[in-house]
């Protein structure tokens, strides 16, 4: 009978922190992206309400629904082996009350098989944290830009209310989030932020300091179609590579050599 493999926990982030290592997370919506993110060792999986954008080619995360999150965080979950997997708990669900965001984050670990739960929030849905934790459900916090208030942020842009991020990171963390995600905010807000709390932090577009660093998948191997922020940095143009592999084959198939012998049956 074969050894099962050793997933990551929430306590290999707390680890990691404690003895100064940075981690690694990344988004995975599907199958082979999953099957890539834990083969390459990376310690966390985001299964992100920006599926809605990513895959869906929508303007925002908003229309994601807890269906849709759950139908991909089960595929991404049944793929990983080794990776701490996160679903995303989309809107509006931690703003309609405790019972219910408890609800639907049951619902995400308990159809999904995830180990973690990350929700957007403010210092506002502190409660909301703290009754989920208490469940047995583990948080990420994010706070920052937080993609849901897209509307009421004013736009998809850096955050720099110093006071206001540290006040909802604290917040995040006091009512029992294992770890906080800043997002796009001033490399010195989350220098200290990091160093006030005592859980992880993860970044994206926060700057060098955090504990880990997150980003969409698509955005790290060159496969996004829209602008890519300037806080990501391409190791792969997997777009690139796919065009021409299509136009190749395109071409193969107008002159007739596709199929060729090797590509034939009998």
């Amino acid at each position: 009978m074969p050894i099962p493999i050793s997933r990551k926990s929430i306590l290999d982030m707390a680890a990691a922190k404690r003895d100064g290592r940075r981690f690694t997370m990344a988004t995975a919506y599907d199958w082979p992206s999953a099957k890539l993110v834990d083969a390459a060792g990376i310690d966390c999986v985001l299964v992100g309400d920006s599926v809605a954008m990513v895959v869906a080619g929508r303007s925002s995360t908003i229309p994601a629904t807890l269906e849709q999150m759950i139908y991909h965080g089960e595929i991404v979950t049944r793929a990983s082996e080794q990776s701490l997997v996160v679903v995303d708990l989309p809107f509006p669900l931690q703003h309609l009350g405790v019972s219910k965001a408890i609800e639907a984050c049951a619902r995400l670990m308990k159809e999904t098989g995830c180990q973690a739960i990350k929700l957007e929030g403010t210092a506002g849905q502190a409660d909301v944290i703290k009754g989920i934790v208490s469940a047995g459900i583990p948080v990420i916090g994010h706070v920052g830009l937080r993609p849901q208030a897209v509307h009421q942020l004013g736009g998809y842009r850096m955050q720099k209310n110093a006071d206001a991020i540290m006040i909802d990171a604290k917040a995040a963390a006091d009512a029992g989030a294992f770890a906080v995600l800043l997002e796009c905010i001033p490399a010195f807000v989350a220098a200290s932020i990091t160093q006030a709390l005592a859980v992880p932090t993860i970044g994206i577009g926060a700057g060098p300091h955090c504990d880990g660093q997150v980003l969409v998948f698509h955005d790290l191997v060159g496969l996004s179609f829209d602008r890519v922020p300037k806080f990501v940095r391409p190791y792969a143009d997997v777009q690139k590579v796919i065009h021409e592999a299509l136009v190749q084959w395109r071409s193969d198939v107008e002159r007739g050599d596709f199929p060729g012998p090797k590509e034939t049956l009998g």
